[in-house]
């Protein structure tokens, strides 16, 4: 298992066919304010790969762009709606399709309202993972190891968790239900983008 830190764009070729899993560190909360600091990409083989972007940068990354709109291959969130955000806004291009183990846990852990990240690792796959790193300063000129640690963190289990979820998923009868979310979340994110992030446009009043 390695992480891999890569400027500006990723390597051609690193990663192998199938389900990928992407995260996002940013220099903040609000997309259009706080620029895409970092991507995390993973292909669950056991590497990580962290494309960090500089102040300025035009985020041209011809290799990353193609593996995010590829219509074929899968992506893998934990909170897509976020992450998806972001990539649309600074990368311009919209991941689809997606799949979000947040939505997931929703859906199926519903005698608990704890569905972060830390704590579905350890429940699902007996993993601890520290969460310390996750307000560092990701626009530093230099990622401390331990960033460089959790961000790939971020995205190491998420092909795991995918596995257990879709158990629960369609063991509670909520897989079309589920598939259902993943293909709007996209939409969803273009909505926070476009002025409705905090708006439920499905509500009566």
């Amino acid at each position: 298992m390695t992480v891999y830190l890569h400027e500006e764009d990723l390597p051609a070729d690193v990663l192998a066919p199938g389900p990928v899993a992407i995260d996002t560190e940013t220099m903040g909360l609000i997309t259009p304010r706080d620029r895409l600091c970092v991507v995390q990409i993973s292909d669950g083989k056991g590497d990580e790969h962290l494309v960090r972007f500089s102040p300025g940068s035009d985020y041209a990354a011809p290799n990353l762009k193609a593996v995010v709109a590829d219509p074929v291959r899968l992506k893998l969130f934990h909170f897509g709606r976020f992450d998806i955000a972001a990539m649309d806004h600074y990368l311009g291009v919209l991941a689809a399709p997606v799949y979000c183990t947040k939505i997931a846990s929703r859906l199926v852990r519903t005698y608990t309202d704890r569905h972060g990240l830390k704590e579905l690792v350890r429940e699902l796959l007996g993993q601890d993972i520290s969460k310390q790193q996750q307000t560092s300063d990701w626009g530093a000129p230099v990622l401390s190891e331990a960033q460089k640690d959790y961000a790939a963190s971020d995205v190491r289990y998420l092909h795991q968790m995918k596995v257990e979820l879709d158990k629960r998923l369609i063991r509670e009868g909520r897989m079309e239900l589920a598939q259902a979310c993943f293909d709007f979340l996209p939409h969803r994110a273009r909505l926070d983008l476009a002025g409705w992030p905090e708006i439920d446009i499905f509500a009566h009043m």
